[in-house]
């Protein structure tokens, strides 16, 4: 699997959760995901992840208790 490979590159991408992971860069994007820009060899994408995903609640979930709090 393309997953367990540190030799190639990947894309990191997003879903609309604002959920992160990574794609190996050959493959197409699944549908529902699209790429940050952030590209590079494993770790630096994971790091990457590691900088900008502060917040691990889905969106859904983060708007939800938003509109609670304000209520």
């Amino acid at each position: 699997m393309s997953f367990d490979r540190d030799d190639i590159a990947f894309n990191v991408v997003i879903n609309e959760e604002e959920q992160y992971s990574i794609w190996p860069a050959y493959k197409p994007v699944p549908l529902g995901w699209r790429k940050t820009g952030f590209s590079g060899d494993k770790a630096a994408c994971l790091a990457h992840i590691d900088v900008v995903w502060t917040d691990m609640r889905p969106k859904s979930l983060r708007d939800a208790m938003a509109a609670d709090a304000a209520s």
